[in-house]
């Protein structure tokens, strides 16, 4: 896997990702992706929101927008994956090039724009996937999409994708659709939670809905939304996403680059809204991600609150001997 890595870093970012994830994909089905990554992890068994995990670690949204490695991604050990982030059309995403790895402080920066096929896309893909654990879909809006139609973009996405997954994540947080983001805001969360709150009464829908929030809002703006959750259907917190904020970069170069970073940096900064999060609302169940590279972060999470982790960056930098440092007792 080492070499794979390396060899990896030589290609351009979306390239590398492509390829690695096609080649999983390919590994797997020829039957020979357990023959050389074979190993196994004791099952902890564990009961979330009704939910029932073989272990507390799971791929956050963005590394399988289009669901198309569900099952390989499945043979390597995480107790659940989250696709997407899909949106009703398919849209191509901002202007490359849009994401930059920063090797020396274990980051990545991108600009992606919810790149994806479309939600119709990843729904057969939901319906032929075989793996049995458990699934979560994150969607969002279209970027033209504005005012009602920006909500009503989740409003499609959440009738769709419902029959097909084990929990949806309500993605209002990433930096990269212009104004997304306003969606934290009292008056734009309201409309938003009110239309997802009908939604969930139209459809009868039971499974575990989140809301997955930023890491650059306000102490004020975190308890509005803690408030919002718990006066509504939706079920919990998914902490966080992607930060603008690069104070904490040594690299001037990459500072300057527009985007959401992610990685090691990110690591305290998404900690810390969890612990703050845990700390006005005892019982709020919450899924952390941001900044996990190692076992240490992992459980930092979890001491926080966390009841779940979700890695990306870190997975793409260390691949899935992430996974093995992390679920190695």
């Amino acid at each position: 896997m080492s070499f794979f890595l390396k060899l990896f870093k030589l290609l351009p970012p979306e390239l590398a990702h492509s390829f690695s994830l096609n080649s999983l994909k390919l590994l797997h089905k020829l039957k020979i992706l357990k023959l050389i990554y074979n190993k196994t992890y004791q099952d902890e068994n564990i009961i979330f929101l009704g939910m029932n995990f073989k272990n507390r670690l799971g791929t956050a949204a963005g590394l399988d927008k289009n669901g198309d490695y569900i099952d390989a991604l499945g043979e390597l050990g995480f107790g659940f994956l989250e696709v997407g982030t899909v949106t009703p059309l398919a849209q191509s995403g901002n202007p490359k090039p849009r994401v930059f790895r920063n090797y020396k402080e274990n980051s990545i920066i991108n600009r992606l724009g919810f790149n994806n096929k479309g939600v119709d896309y990843l729904v057969n893909n939901l319906k032929r996937r075989n793996y049995k654990g458990i699934l979560g879909v994150n969607i969002g809006a279209n970027k033209h999409s504005i005012g009602d139609q920006r909500i009503n973009d989740y409003i499609v996405c959440l009738e769709k994708v419902n029959k097909y997954a084990d929990y949806i994540t309500i993605n209002i947080s990433s930096p990269n659709t212009p104004n997304l983001r306003d969606l934290h805001n009292r008056e734009n969360l309201t409309l938003l939670i009110d239309a997802i709150d009908k939604s969930i009464k139209d459809l009868n829908i039971i499974k575990p809905i989140f809301l997955k929030i930023s890491p650059d809002e306000s102490d004020k703006t975190i308890i509005n939304i803690i408030t919002h959750i718990e006066n509504s259907s939706l079920s919990g917190i998914i902490a966080t996403n992607t930060t603008i904020d690069k104070s904490m970069l040594v690299n001037e170069k990459i500072k300057s680059i527009d985007g959401g970073l992610s990685g090691e940096p990110i690591m305290n900064k998404s900690t810390q809204r969890l612990s703050f999060i845990k700390s006005k609302s005892k019982d709020i169940p919450l899924i952390g991600v941001g900044g996990v590279l190692s076992k240490e972060d992992f459980n930092e999470k979890i001491n926080a609150g966390a009841s779940l982790v979700q890695i990306y960056t870190g997975f793409i930098l260390k691949g899935p001997n992430l996974i093995t440092e992390v679920l190695n007792n």
